[in-house]
């Protein structure tokens, strides 16, 4: 008798860069920071305020400067849309948004994003070491009672029980909004504001496509 793997109960991550965005990211750091002069205290979310972490208000999606990357972020969204086979007369629509900075000690705790479909996160600015976002295993089974493997052989990704992404400006990070998720401290030994880690969040969701008006 032979066997095959079949897995019927994959994780799926999105990950991806995108092109040409220098200036759109100078932008929408500027936008940022000058987020956190408006309001210094922020939104207690994730963030360790105690850590100096800071997160803006949840609805920077409404405002005319975050619409550039609104833009291509539909392109994204209508692709996963497409390869989940949801139903056509619906969409998948940012429907929170949110920047964060986390300048050198500060780090986020594991958390999961209710009330959504998808989450993403989109990276402004990331010194080196500035601490990667990390992934873990939902079924708990699979981290208490992990079996042996091969030693000195990387294992196949379908028995990972957590995975990283080390962050660069551009690229652009969609997953379960149910799936745990944390990121490491930022290491980063950059000075001043160049040791910031910045970027932007948000949560998405599968909305009713709105009809066009007839011409």
């Amino acid at each position: 008798m032979s066997v095959k793997q079949q897995l019927y109960f994959p994780t799926p991550i999105y990950n991806g860069m995108l092109e040409g965005v220098e200036q759109l990211n100078k932008s929408l750091i500027e936008h940022v920071y000058a987020e956190r002069e408006r309001d210094a205290k922020g939104v207690p979310r994730s963030t360790y305020s105690g850590l100096k972490g800071w997160h803006s208000r949840i609805n920077l999606h409404k405002d005319d400067d975050y619409r550039p990357l609104l833009a291509e972020l539909d392109d994204i969204l209508g692709d996963i849309s497409r390869d989940s086979g949801y139903h056509p007369d619906y969409d998948l629509e940012v429907t929170s948004m949110w920047g964060i900075i986390n300048p050198p000690g500060s780090s986020n705790r594991s958390h999961i994003h209710p009330g959504c479909v998808w989450s993403g996160v989109y990276y402004l600015q990331t010194p080196d070491d500035c601490g990667n976002i990390e992934f873990l295993d939902p079924r708990v089974v699979t981290i208490m009672n992990q079996p042996k493997y091969r030693p000195n052989e990387k294992r196949p990704k379908s028995r990972w029980t957590k995975v990283n992404f080390t962050p660069k400006p551009g690229k652009v990070v969609v997953f379960p909004a149910w799936l745990y998720h944390s990121v490491a401290p930022n290491l980063s030994q950059a000075d001043g504001t160049d040791g910031d880690r910045v970027i932007i969040s948000f949560n998405i969701s599968q909305n009713k496509r709105k009809k066009r008006p007839s011409r």
